[in-house]
């Protein structure tokens, strides 16, 4: 029932934290019965509902199939008025449940904005995602302090004049400042998606390795390219699945605001604990494509 439920993941909340979000994911996977075709019964029925949801890969298959369907996104859509209502419950674990889908609402949103299409309901989650990082980062931007060589180490002995003022930092950062945002204008698409996705990393060796999947097949399908700098069966592979996604017809601008948490994702899925072949080739061509 489950798809590649990594070893690494648990239960994000307490006993008793989580015994209170039942009722919330009973209601959660009750409201979604009305969307989707089926839901096995064992999901409410579960001592742990919200995280058998987000392992369950049947349920996963029907909402990935409904986000990506020609019409999705809309701002009268029910399945993204579903997610943007669990996402705002505040529960922890439905949240990791609506950030499971990130990678394919990102993904179809990105890729559909060109044909200027109703995109609201996409929109709307992408918003709440930006909204909660936002609130979370009380608008703070997100820096590190880089190691300053000039400075003698345990590793190594400084060669030039040592400063006197050694309490000098030197920052770096990673995400700038954050301000709310009510609606998506294009000047500032990349950035609220970018958050999004700089949200998605911090949960993601709490993610399904399908989810991870989903990611880099967008990211290959984003860069529009098959990698062919790489030759043999690896190129004519890349060839049979640029058929089976549609071409190159999703290649989208990617600017760093997108860019970096990709890269920083895709090295997760590359360099992380879960050990997971499809995922490791997936995100080793998303590699490539970015590259060419």
């Amino acid at each position: 029932m489950s798809d590649h439920t990594p070893q690494e993941t648990t239960a994000t909340t307490s006993d008793s934290s989580c015994l209170d979000s039942i009722p919330k994911a009973q209601s959660a996977i009750q409201a979604l019965s009305s969307i989707l075709t089926s839901i096995p019964p064992s999901l409410a029925s579960s001592s742990n509902p919200a995280l058998s949801l987000l392992h369950d890969s049947e349920t996963a298959s029907q909402i990935s199939s409904l986000l990506r369907h020609p019409h999705s996104g809309a701002g009268d859509n029910n399945l993204c008025r579903w997610l943007y209502d669990t996402f705002q419950s505040s529960d922890p674990n439905l949240q990791l449940v609506v950030l499971r889908f990130l990678p394919t609402i990102a993904g179809v949103y990105l890729s559909r904005v060109a044909l200027r299409k109703s995109l609201a309901g996409f929109e709307a989650v992408l918003l709440a995602l930006y909204a909660h990082e936002t609130n979370c980062r009380a608008g703070q931007s997100i820096i590190v302090n880089i190691p300053d060589l000039s400075h003698p180490s345990l590793y190594h002995e400084s060669i030039a004049p040592i400063n006197n003022n050694s309490t000098d930092l030197h920052l770096a950062v990673i995400s700038p400042s954050l301000e709310p945002h009510g609606t998506v204008r294009s000047t500032r698409r990349a950035r609220i998606v970018g958050v999004a996705l700089e949200l998605y990393y911090s949960k993601v060796s709490q993610m399904p390795v399908g989810s991870k999947i989903d990611f880099c097949e967008f990211c290959a399908v984003w860069a529009g390219q098959d990698g062919d700098m790489c030759k043999g069966d690896q190129v004519e592979g890349n060839e049979v699945v640029e058929k089976e996604r549609g071409g190159k017809e999703g290649r989208i601008p990617l600017p760093w605001e997108l860019l970096q948490p990709m890269l920083r994702i895709l090295g997760h899925c590359l360099l992380g604990p879960t050990k997971d072949k499809e995922l490791y080739d997936e995100a080793f061509a998303a590699c490539r494509s970015l590259y060419a």
